[in-house]
């Protein structure tokens, strides 16, 4: 169908990329179908109970069969995805984009495939690259791609009826897998400090992955299982945001995370690593704190400069939510899409 966008993407949950994917297929003008490789049937369930249409396939014969409807172009996520929607796009001479989230080379296997997919983008067959945040597309040109072919468009948020606030005891909340990539330890790093320093003090981790078992460890060694608890992943991310008195964010590597977004819009107060596109988003001092990369030290006293001063917190947690409504919007962040897909449409005007 020759006005429809096809998304392809592999996944194993729902996680960062799906949700900007589901929320841009809903608030982003135009027709969209999602094809997902080997995805779990409650992703499926959740983007077609959103009104996405959106289809499984389990390999590169049922993909191409699937793309024989001739969309309009192939708009390709993840490392896997990408690779398959390049091979696709040559056989069957389809347009192709790439949307880069974000990279994670910290395993051999990881580095190969960032290497892989920086060179992909060089290819005559990627029509255009969105980047999330500028430090991909900085990556981007140091692979050879060409900066005319990349657009920097960040992740946005629908509107939203947030809840109240209604934070009764202090709590330290981690958002995200519990994965090396987004630093679970180096929050329990931060954190375990200040358990001992406040006793009043709780935390809650959620999410899950590979390395629940190694952080439960951690906090039954150091006697706090009541006041940290992992409790897993959760649908209801708005009713924790209303509790929470500090969202930290100890990722190792980012794009533009959807946590931070949504916790800007819920005006809850913000601490944060200054990795990937995180300093886009968080002015330090003005609407977060920020702390360098893997600085634990320096993380736990930013957490501890919002425990003390409430007054202070609610400030950055008020220019956050500006900040989100102003440049995090996806009704504002459409139009630009809007162009990303004409140009990259035989080099359709915008």
């Amino acid at each position: 169908m020759r006005d429809e966008i096809v998304h392809l993407i592999h996944s194993g949950g729902f996680y960062g990329a799906e949700r900007m994917l589901l929320d841009h297929c809903q608030y982003v003008p135009g027709r969209h179908r999602v094809i997902f490789l080997d995805a779990p049937d409650v992703l499926l369930r959740r983007f077609l109970a959103a009104g996405v249409e959106c289809f499984n396939v389990r390999g590169l014969k049922d993909l191409l069969l699937e793309l024989r409807r001739r969309p309009a172009l192939i708009n390709a996520h993840n490392f896997r995805g990408q690779v398959f929607a390049w091979v696709c796009a040559g056989l069957l001479q389809l347009p192709l984009t790439l949307t880069q989230h974000g990279f994670t080379p910290r395993s051999r296997k990881q580095r190969l495939y960032t290497r892989i997919a920086l060179r992909m983008g060089r290819s005559r067959r990627v029509r255009r690259i969105a980047c999330v945040a500028q430090s991909i597309a900085v990556l981007c040109m140091r692979a050879g791609t060409s900066p005319a072919k990349l657009d920097v468009i960040p992740n946005g948020l629908p509107p939203y009826a947030v809840p109240p606030r209604q934070v009764t005891v202090p709590l330290i909340g981690f958002v995200g897998r519990l994965s090396a990539e987004k630093g679970p330890d180096l929050f329990l790093d931060a954190v375990l400090p200040l358990c001992r320093q406040h006793p009043e003090l709780q935390a809650v981790m959620l999410g899950d992955g590979a390395e629940t078992a190694t952080l439960q460890a951690r906090i039954d060694a150091a006697g706090l299982n009541r006041r940290i608890r992992l409790v897993g992943y959760q649908d209801d991310m708005a009713s924790w945001f209303a509790r929470l008195s500090v969202l930290v964010l100890s990722s190792r590597t980012e794009g533009t995370p959807m946590v931070l977004l949504e916790a800007m819009r819920a005006d809850v107060p913000i601490v944060a690593f200054a990795v990937g596109g995180v300093p886009d988003m968080i002015e330090d001092g003005i609407n977060g704190l920020l702390a360098s990369s893997g600085d634990t030290t320096t993380l736990s006293a930013q957490i501890d400069r919002l425990l003390i001063d409430s007054q202070f917190a609610e400030q950055l947690a008020t220019a956050g939510r500006l900040r989100q409504n102003h440049d995090y919007d996806l009704a504002k962040l459409a139009e630009r899409w809007r162009c990303f897909y004409a140009l990259a449409q035989e080099g359709a005007p915008c």
